[in-house]
C-alpha cells in the first residue's frame, strides 16, 4: 500500500509512464479527474438512466432498500412490512442498490488506479482543527452520516436523486434543496474550519 508521500510523488509524474504500464498517463490512472468531464459523463448516465431503465440515479433510496432487507433477518419479514417507512421503500436489490454499491466499487477502482488510495483515520485538514482525537472524528463522522441520511430521506432524495436527476428535470423541489444544500455546506465550512 502506497503512503500519502509516495501518492503524491506519482501524482507529480504527469507524462511519465503509466504505473499500469502503459507508456503514457492513461486517463484511468490519473490522480484527479477534469471535473467538466466528470460533470458531462455523469449528464451522459442521468440520460441513459432514463432512457433505458426510466428511473433517476440516487444513492439514499437505494440504502433505504437497502437497509430494509438487511433488517428482515434481524425484525423479521412481518415487522418490517408493517413498518410505515418501510412500507413505502420495500426491501430488494434492485437497480438503485446495484448503483449504489456500483458507486462504491468504481470510487475504489478509480483510487487504486490512480495511486491516491490511502486508509487514514483522521484526514490532515480534521487534525489541523480538532487535534489527533479518533473517537471525536470517528462519532463526528456518524453524527455526520446521520444527519445527512435522516435530511436525505425527509426531503425524498439526496445530492444524486434531487441534485442531479431531479434538477435536470427542473424540479422545484430539487432546485430548493440544491441551493439550501450549498448554503448549509458553505456556512458549515467555514464555521468549522475558518482559521482562527
Amino acid at each position: 500500500m502506497k503512503t500519502q508521500e509516495e501518492n503524491k510523488c506519482c501524482s507529480s509524474n504527469a507524462g511519465a509512464q503509466c504505473h499500469c504500464g502503459l507508456p503514457f498517463t492513461c486517463p484511468l490512472c490519473m490522480p484527479k479527474w477534469n471535473p467538466f468531464l466528470v460533470g458531462i459523463g455523469i449528464g451522459l448516465l442521468s440520460i441513459l438512466s432514463f432512457a433505458l431503465l426510466d428511473k433517476p440515479i440516487g444513492m439514499s433510496t437505494g440504502l433505504a432498500k437497502a437497509s430494509a432487507a438487511c433488517a428482515v433477518p434481524v425484525m423479521g419479514s412481518e415487522s418490517v412490512a408493517q413498518n410505515t417507512y418501510f412500507a413505502k421503500h420495500k426491501p430488494a436489490w434492485d437497480f438503485s442498490t446495484l448503483f449504489l454499491l456500483g458507486t462504491f466499487v468504481g470510487a475504489l477502482v478509480s483510487a487504486l488506479a490512480g495511486a491516491t488510495f490511502v486508509i487514514e483515520k483522521i484526514p490532515s485538514v480534521w487534525r489541523e482543527h480538532f487535534g489527533d482525537s479518533t473517537a471525536k472524528r470517528m462519532a463526528a463522522a456518524f453524527l455526520g452520516g446521520l444527519l445527512i441520511m435522516f435530511g436525505a430521506r425527509m426531503a425524498d432524495g439526496c445530492t444524486s436523486g434531487h441534485g442531479i436527476s431531479g434538477s435536470l428535470q427542473l424540479a422545484v423541489s430539487s432546485w430548493t434543496f440544491f441551493m439550501v444544500m450549498f448554503a448549509a455546506g458553505c456556512a458549515t465550512a467555514w464555521l468549522m474550519f475558518r482559521k482562527k
